[in-house]
């Protein structure tokens, strides 16, 4: 049985101990094109990939699907999944990161707007097919709670939501939410507690959802959230480091 929404319990996958989102966007005078053509061909493999502590990575950029809650600034998301903590750290203070992914930012983005969330993921619905895994087409999904719920009870009341989406979720192949780790509420609030991220077979799929009764939700906003703060971009994915490859 493929795990899914509505089938018990949402796993953890276990590579996903740290799953890491970050949105950026491209630096004043390069287009959007040169933008994302640098991130993923030369960035990515020359840099980001060469930080040994990451296990899996990939770079989404943004397709021209019209989501009805567009966020405008961002062109593209890497995902980055972590095993620890500790190898968390151990990539921020690693000659890779420091002289080499770091250092190469302000070649083609504008840093000064980038957004990193690392989250604790819950995967609703797993996929079981074709090894390795194909590149989808993907909805992201920000989402900020309403502002008189605690924490856990937006946690919790969210994963007990999406349990009733398996079909509304539109022919989505993975759909996880990825929720902001408790460290970043040490110091104040982080500007978003989630992410979701649902996963389809190609573009088509993806604009079939959002015309569907998953996108009129989206539109109209969710009891749990607060509707000022939820944007969504659809984007393609680019895998650069497979699960299994490392």
């Amino acid at each position: 049985m493929v795990p899914g929404v509505g089938a018990g319990t949402p796993k953890k996958v276990q590579c996903e101990v740290i799953h890491q989102f970050i949105f950026a966007a491209p630096k004043p005078g390069l287009s959007a094109d040169a933008f994302v053509s640098y991130w993923r061909n030369f960035h990515a493999v020359d840099f980001a990939a060469k930080i040994p502590q990451i296990r899996q990575y990939l770079v989404a950029t943004r397709l021209k699907l019209a989501t009805g809650r567009d966020l405008p600034v961002f062109e593209g998301a890497a995902e980055i999944w972590l095993k620890d903590d500790a190898e968390q750290i151990a990539s921020m203070q690693s000659p890779e990161f420091l002289q080499g992914a770091r250092a190469d930012e302000p070649r083609w983005a504008a840093f000064w707007q980038t957004l990193g969330i690392d989250t604790d993921p819950v995967v609703l619905r797993d996929y079981d097919g074709a090894q390795p895994w194909p590149e989808f087409s993907k909805l992201y999904v920000l989402l900020k709670r309403r502002p008189d719920l605690s924490i856990g009870a937006f946690r919790d009341g969210m994963a007990a939501d999406r349990r009733s989406w398996r079909e509304e979720a539109g022919g989505a192949v993975r759909h996880l939410i990825g929720f902001a780790r408790a460290g970043l509420y040490g110091l104040g609030e982080p500007r978003f507690d989630a992410v979701e991220v649902l996963s389809f077979a190609d573009a088509g799929a993806l604009q079939g959802c959002l015309a569907g009764r998953f996108g009129a939700a989206l539109r109209a906003g969710w009891p749990l959230t607060d509707e000022r703060y939820v944007f969504a971009f659809a984007a393609q994915e680019h895998w650069i480091i497979r699960p299994g490859e490392r």
